[in-house]
């Protein structure tokens, strides 16, 4: 499964080559440490699941994972002990993780959501721990579990986005710290002050600086050209050895006669090509094809000329430089067919109400539609033209289209290149955007491309603007499995991790039912518990000291832990990107915590109106106990899930398996 997505993204870390992911470097840059400093040698393919690692030594990166999935039981056994100050309500906690078959699963590959949830765990353990300090503030302890908090917010955030959620746990949290220091009528504003900027240093800039630093590490370990280069843009590509622009010197400012090649601007939009090939018949004028293309080709290069005049005599060595400036109305005509860039008002091939683009003309010699007004991003007029860093935009003359790539691929007559065409509407996207990549002009002096190095900041944007629209471009495929945020907290389907057949071993990640579907149950007992608490609070209700702090207890605490809940899992159902099972994961941690401290309340609860002290011990002994013994025993029935699953298929009723497909959405 995703083994072949973050093993390869580890192999490129130990040989350096560059790659693109939607997710942020940290989680994969471990797991490539982790296979580095445990022997692994970066050469396994991981092609696809199922492959064998024969010699490779894969062990180190799997045994790290799973370490830091282990960590996940003792986080959540400290933090719910923390906040309930109540060991059963800790160790049911502690059973819940041990034995779900869903975070073993998670937790014993090659996977990102392993170290994921151990630095959201550490977060939310640390932000607890410093709350109950909060009556010895700025003493070393105190600073120690607000440091860590930062540590490991910047952790959560470096390995997924969705470690955001955790990060506004922990402000909103810090807000009503705050909120309460400021009506403490003890404390000076002087010492308000001191809290707050603690907290601005400890929970803002100390996980920026570690935030960016592990960029800074990401772009200084993948130095070499890669699968991701296409995805950036040129100025970005020039620092990686082995990419065709890498230390090549050339003309800094665009003049009439300069042969050129153009990018778009859009994440893998191509380069604007021409090659011999006419549109088919019916598909708007059949003229010379225009397309994006991915690759570097003879086919992209253009040469610029006057709208207005022939360019030969700009070849003569003896005339004058003359340089393209920004507002000047050009031709760009194509070097192998010596077509010009052309459009009218046929409609393009894919994009309805966009105008076709084509190459026109004999020779260089067209009409009035080959004529574009070039135009730079930010710029005034009669401004020059830079290589690589000038943004441009180019205008259609006749018709006030704007060029760009629309990102849609072509059927086989445009051999599977990019559609380009002139939109009508003059909204600014990268689509629309260009910039000149390659430069040729022997009348102009060369300069090293280092001088337009893009600086870290630039850098970091970029990477940011690339993953950002990388996200919002996971579309489901067709006929992919994928599942609604509703299907999760009731276990409605689980992922295939592996094997399909009789002989395989069959893995499938699944929470074990009994305590997901107790999860579940245990929300609405929450929120019912929570009401009466409130309701008895309210009348003045009197509550024996135990009774008082356990209605504390339950409102407070497991208020907190109800918030991470919500907001590691109502985001989610406003998401337009496509979404998998395992991306609950985070919240079922919550949500087994608020287990563990509503039924530890509610047995107390009940053992607290029975008398004598024995009756209420032996009702509150039985109670955990019953509830420990079904999880064991859910957990012995469901285990080859995780473990993988042999022999006849599920449906046999020879297999091990058989009868346990309680759901008929399950796949095992």
């Amino acid at each position: 499964w995703d083994e072949t997505h973050f093993g390869k993204m580890g192999s490129y870390y130990i040989n350096r080559t560059f790659f693109f992911d939607v997710h942020p470097p940290l989680g994969k840059m471990l797991i490539g440490l982790a296979g580095y400093l445990s022997g692994y040698d970066g050469t396994f393919p991981f092609q696809k699941p199922g492959d064998r690692y024969e010699q490779h030594n894969y062990i180190g990166m799997r045994g790290f994972c799973a370490f830091l999935g282990s960590c996940l039981v003792p986080f959540a056994y400290l933090t719910v002990l923390e906040l309930s100050k109540s060991l059963p309500a800790a160790l049911l906690t502690a059973f819940i993780l041990i034995f779900d078959t869903g975070c073993i699963t998670l937790s014993q590959y090659i996977l990102l959501d392993p170290i994921l949830m151990f630095f959201l765990m550490g977060a939310v353990l640390s932000m607890v721990k410093c709350n109950n300090c909060a009556d010895r503030p700025f003493s070393a302890s105190w600073w120690f579990w607000l440091s860590l908090t930062g540590v490991n917010l910047a952790g959560a955030m470096g390995v997924k986005f969705v470690g955001l959620f955790v990060v506004l746990l922990v402000g909103l949290n810090t807000i009503y710290d705050l909120w309460d220091l400021l009506g403490n009528l003890s404390l000076s504003l002087v010492v308000f002050g001191k809290h707050l900027l603690a907290r601005v240093l400890c929970l803002i800039v100390l996980p920026l600086a570690l935030y960016m630093a592990m960029f800074a590490v990401h772009f200084a370990v993948l130095n070499r050209s890669g699968p991701g280069d296409g995805f950036f843009s040129s100025a970005f590509q020039s620092q990686l050895i082995g990419n065709n622009l890498h230390n090549v010197s050339i003309p800094e400012h665009l003049a009439y006669g300069s042969v050129v090649t153009m990018k778009n601007l859009r994440m893998a939009g191509g380069y604007l090509h021409s090659h011999w090939h006419l549109y088919p018949e019916g598909i708007g004028a059949r003229q010379q094809q225009v397309t994006a293309y991915l690759h570097k080709d003879l086919n992209n290069l253009w040469i610029i000329k006057k709208h207005d005049s022939d360019t030969a005599d700009l070849s003569d060595p003896s005339s004058p430089v003359e340089f393209v400036r920004h507002g000047d109305i050009i031709r760009l005509e194509h070097k192998e067919t010596s077509r010009n860039l052309h459009s009218h008002q046929h409609e393009a091939p894919l994009t309805r109400k966009h105008f076709q683009v084509t190459g026109y003309g004999i020779n260089g010699t067209g009409d009035s539609n080959d004529f574009w007004r070039i135009e730079v991003v930010g710029r005034k007029t009669g401004k020059l033209i830079k290589v690589l860093r000038s943004q441009v935009r180019l205008t259609h003359v006749a018709t006030g289209c704007i060029l760009g790539s629309s990102g849609k691929t072509l059927p086989k007559w445009g051999w599977e290149q990019v559609e380009v065409t002139c939109t009508p509407y003059l909204k600014e996207t990268p689509n629309s955007l260009w910039n000149f990549e390659d430069h040729i002009n022997p009348k102009l002096p060369n300069i090293s491309l280092d001088v337009l190095k893009p600086s870290f900041a630039e850098i970091l944007l970029e990477s940011h603007m690339v993953m950002i629209r990388g996200n919002s471009g996971l579309k489901p495929k067709d006929n992919e499995v994928t599942s609604k945020p509703w299907h999760w907290p009731i276990n409605y389907q689980g992922l295939r991790f592996s094997g399909v057949s009789e002989t395989d071993y069959r893995v499938y990640l699944l929470g074990n039912p009994v305590i997901w579907w107790l999860n579940l149950v245990t929300i609405g007992l929450y929120l019912l518990i929570t009401l009466c608490t409130a309701v008895a609070l309210k009348r003045g209700v009197q509550l024996t000291s135990e009774l008082k702090e356990l209605s504390r207890v339950v409102l407070r605490s497991g208020g907190q832990i109800t918030l991470g809940w919500l907001l590691h899992y109502l985001p989610f159902f406003m998401m337009g990107r496509v979404l998998y099972f395992h991306h609950y994961f985070p919240a079922m941690l919550f949500s087994s915590m608020l287990t563990g401290i509503t039924w530890d309340a509610l047995l107390k609860f009940c053992a607290g109106f029975l008398s004598p002290s024995t009756t209420a011990r032996k009702v509150y002994g039985g109670g955990f106990l019953a509830l420990v013994l079904l999880i064991l025993y859910s957990f012995y029935l469901f285990h080859p899930l995780s473990y993988g699953m042999i022999g006849p298929m599920a449906s046999d009723p020879n297999s091990p398996m058989a009868g346990l497909r309680w759901m008929d959405s399950w796949e095992f």
